[in-house]
Order: C-alpha cells, then structure tokens, then sequence
C-alpha cells in the first residue's frame, strides 16, 4: 500500500477477488490501476473484498471505520453485460445462483436482519451517465445488482453509510464492469474501464446533486 497523508480527503474503491474458478476479476484490476492516484483533490484508495458473503462486508466496515472516506464507490463483475453499470438500487437479500469462494450459497436470507428493503445509491449516476457517455464510453443505469456477493455488498455499503453518525452523508454506490476482452464477449478494454471510473469518481467530487444514502420507495425499517 501506499503512504497516504491523513490530512487529504480519500476516495475508497473496492474491487473483488476472482470467483467462480476464475484467474482474474476485471473489478479489482480496474480500481487497483486509481491507486495512488489524484482525482479532484482527493487521494484514491483501492481495497480487495474476498467473493464470500459475510467477510465481504465485514472486511468494507473495517475500509471505511479506517479510511472515513469522502465517497466510497464498490465495484464487481457483470459478466454479460456490454457496458459500465450506475446501480441504482441495493436491495435486502442474498439469494446465490452459484456458491461464494467459501463454498455459501445463502438462499432467500436478508444482508441485514431487521434493516431496511433497499436502498438507493447515494451517487450521482444520471450525471455520471450523462459524463460517462460524452466520452465515448459505454454505459447504462441498470436497475439490479443481482442477489449475489455484489449485491450483498452494494446493500451492506449502504447501510454501513446510513446507520454510522460519521459517514452518514458519504455519498456512495456500486458500478458493475464488464467482462475483460481475454474472459468472453461482450467485453470492454481495461483502459476504457479505467477512464470510465475515473470520469465516475470524478463527477461524484463535483456534481452538486449527490444525494446520501437513502431508503428506497417502500422500504421501511
């Protein structure tokens, strides 16, 4: 890891270890090549989470107790999908198509007990849309996250970011990537990745209408 000065407000990213029998996951690729990097004045830190319910979220509560970071952005693999993915909403279940790199395969089981349905993102993501697409770049609101490890930590995030005095009005959310060309098609470049979150972290930064976490329409506590 690099030094990183406490004094500097840090975006966090995250990307996922490679499941399934895969060699690679083209989300921890993509948020490990911001690393370091300056984007509007804030320091980038990029974090793996483990493809395991559970632990994933547990190893992000730990990223944002110790970064306390100014915007937090997950991010996993959407095999099958052609283009950079804004979600827009988490929802509270966890219900596995295929097992975790623990061997789990919850069915029909909440992320959080007792707390809310859903929640929306806290990014941005029609003025992410909107910028990710005057560059060129492919890219979509999508409306699920699935019910699998994404899903799981997309709704922990927001949670964490809603239910912790310190971070509550830390904007956050999710972005799925496609697959890299070398994994099948559809595909998209890693350096197209790349750019594309940067564009996305840095619209987060500076578009005015980033709204906390929120519930969703009918969720309730």
């Amino acid at each position: 890891m690099l030094a990183l000065s406490p004094r500097q407000p840090q975006v966090l990213l995250t990307g996922f270890a490679p499941f399934a029998g895969a060699s690679i996951n083209p989300s921890w690729q993509v948020v490990l090549a911001l690393h370091g990097r300056q984007v509007a004045g804030h320091r980038v830190v990029a974090a793996q989470l483990p493809t395991v319910f559970g632990e994933a979220v547990q190893v992000l509560e730990g990223l944002l107790q110790r970064h306390q970071p100014a915007l937090v952005i997950a991010v996993g693999q959407a095999g099958g999908r052609a283009a950079l993915s804004l979600e827009r909403v988490a929802i509270n279940v966890d219900d596995a198509p295929i097992a975790d790199n623990a061997g789990a395969r919850p069915v029909d089981r909440p992320v959080v007990p007792g707390a809310p349905a859903a929640y929306f993102s806290g990014l941005p993501i029609k003025a992410m849309l909107t910028a990710l697409q005057q560059a060129g770049l492919p890219a979509e609101v999508s409306q699920t996250a699935g019910t699998f490890v994404c899903n799981h930590v997309f709704f922990g995030l927001m949670h964490a970011l809603a239910s912790t005095p310190a971070l509550r009005h830390t904007p956050g959310g999710f972005i799925h990537v496609p697959w890299l060309p070398q994994q099948g098609a559809p595909h998209m470049a890693l350096d197209d990745m790349v750019r594309g979150l940067r564009i996305a972290v840095r619209c987060a930064l500076t578009v005015p209408d980033g709204a906390p976490p929120g519930l969703a329409a009918g969720a309730t506590h």
